[in-house]
């Protein structure tokens, strides 16, 4: 499990900033190539179309919960009746998801406002939903057992090359001056050529699978309830953006969305990294639940100082890449002091509490706490409507906020209490501990005035490794002061790894 979840690690953290890398270049060159409108179009209908990943959601989540007894034992026959009955209910839905894109694409001009033709409009939805559709239909069954499997460095690996040459070709059209549908096209290509990889290896290393066996649907049968999640999760992710769309402009839009894709960095890297190690814990909790609450707190401790420390560094750099980042970009002006704040807040309430949610959908609680997470977003979309009008992108950060406080303290509470049987203090220490090494190092980059504007691209990376290199140490030092008495733990799932690579070291001696 080790071995499996520091391999996740390593593959998904490099492919992530592969994929950030180029993901960074892609939006300024849109701007200076077709204006901050179509890169408000672009990101917002990105969005629009995120929401028909809510027919995945509940069975994905489900199944990938099933399966971890099932795998731990290596009960193939159980593994298949579990994937013939998620197969078939992707196979159902799949027609859904195509319906849905053509209607998007279709009233989708009528709704949004801007300088581009309905043609146009209607294109860049089909092309960025259809290939999401083709993916669903044929490879979720596959994605749903590697994530279970805990070969998510499997698809990490393909996600990236796949960036990689998606990318490159998109940024190849847009120097030469391509139509902006052609550059949208290349992703719908790139998915088809994903999909037949994803084919081959499924067939090279899983002749065993057999999608004709009797379905187990009871299985699956809390997908309902993990739908409620997912739909309550991607209205709450997605409502700062349908708003600020709807209410202010496309420019507005952009410059949200400028600032959220820095910050989003951190949440892909965190995402990352946690999903790393849910497979070795949702396994580890049927089989060996004391073990699996030492190697939780574990977690625990080191995910929390990791989101805190990456965030703390964004905080402080993010306004110094923003300047050098939008040089000459002069349609809109994308320097806002306060909205850097704002976002961290965000990112941090949403993103340090995962690992406290992460126990929540390993015990498969979902019908349980599916009203706290509609409460959540009803309180989010409810605020930032209000908000929205006399404050435009600091009302609907603010209104997120409010939300994720909510169910930030919920979602600790209901962790510890009821399925750790333990007191919620544990966490919030952790907390509180991390907050306070976060804003005292805010405080005093600011009194240094740290790397106002720096002059290259080179000097922003150096400067920003060294301060990286300081400031991460000591928020692990932190919460691993906290979590001594299980730190143990950690010798005992890094131990046989050590042990192999002495092994091997000694060999090579000889």
């Amino acid at each position: 499990m080790a071995k499996k979840s520091i391999l996740n690690v390593l593959v998904g953290v490099l492919s992530q900033l592969i994929v950030i890398g180029l993901g960074f270049y892609i939006p300024r060159l849109i701007i200076l190539t077709y204006g901050s409108e179509a890169n408000g179009l672009i990101t917002s209908v990105v969005q629009v179309i995120t929401y028909l990943s809510l027919l995945e959601a509940g069975v994905g989540a489900a199944s990938i919960q099933a399966l971890y007894k099932h795998i731990g034992n290596n009960d193939k026959s159980k593994i298949n009746e579990i994937l013939t009955a998620t197969s078939s209910y992707y196979r159902k839905t799949g027609w859904y998801y195509f319906i849905a894109v053509i209607l998007i694409s279709i009233g989708y001009p009528l709704v949004v406002s801007s300088g581009f033709s309905n043609f146009t409009v209607m294109a860049i939805v089909l092309l960025s939903g259809l290939g999401g559709a083709v993916n669903y239909y044929f490879q979720g069954k596959f994605r749903v057992l590697l994530l279970a499997e805990g070969k998510n460095y499997i698809e990490a690996s393909v996600t990236a090359l796949s960036t990689i040459v998606n990318n490159v070709i998109r940024i190849i059209l847009m120097l030469n001056g391509f139509d902006i549908i052609l550059v949208q096209a290349v992703y719908f290509v790139i998915t088809i050529v994903q999909i037949i990889v994803y084919q081959i290896y499924m067939k090279k290393h899983y002749k065993w699978i057999n999608f004709k066996t009797t379905p187990d649907y009871q299985a699956i049968s809390q997908k309902n309830s993990v739908l409620i999640h997912e739909l309550s999760y991607l209205v709450f992710k997605n409502t700062d953006v349908v708003l600020l769309t709807l209410f202010t402009n496309l420019k507005v839009v952009s410059v949200y969305m400028m600032y959220n894709m820095i910050f989003g960095v951190v949440e892909r890297v965190t995402f990352t990294i946690r999903d790393s190690f849910k497979f070795a814990l949702g396994q580890k909790y049927n089989n060996n639940f004391p073990k699996f609450v030492k190697m939780f707190n574990l977690f625990e401790s080191s995910y929390i100082s990791l989101v805190f420390a990456l965030l703390t560094i964004t905080t402080i750099l993010i306004l110094p890449f923003m300047r050098l980042y939008t040089s000459g970009i002069e349609d809109t002006n994308y320097i806002d002091v306060l909205l850097p704040l704002l976002f961290a807040g965000v990112k941090l309430l949403f993103n340090a509490r995962l690992s406290s949610d992460l126990v929540i959908d390993i015990v498969g609680h979902f019908r349980k706490t599916q009203w706290r997470s509609i409460l959540e977003t009803s309180i989010n979309f409810v605020l930032s409507l209000i908000l929205v009008f006399p404050f435009g992108a600091y009302g609907v950060l603010f209104g997120t906020m409010v939300a994720l406080t909510y169910r930030l303290i919920d979602i600790v509470w209901y962790t510890n209490s009821k399925l750790l049987k333990r007191s919620s203090w544990i966490t919030y220490k952790k907390w509180i501990i991390n907050l306070l090494v976060s804003v005292i190092i805010i405080a005093v980059t600011k009194q240094f005035d740290f790397m106002v504007t720096p002059h290259s691209y080179t000097m922003f990376i150096l400067d920003a490794a060294v301060l990286s290199v300081t400031l991460v140490p000591l928020f692990f030092i932190a919460g691993l002061w906290l979590s001594r008495p299980d730190a143990g733990m950690l010798q005992e799932m890094l131990g046989p790894l050590l042990a192999k690579f002495k092994i091997r070291k000694a060999g090579r001696q000889y």
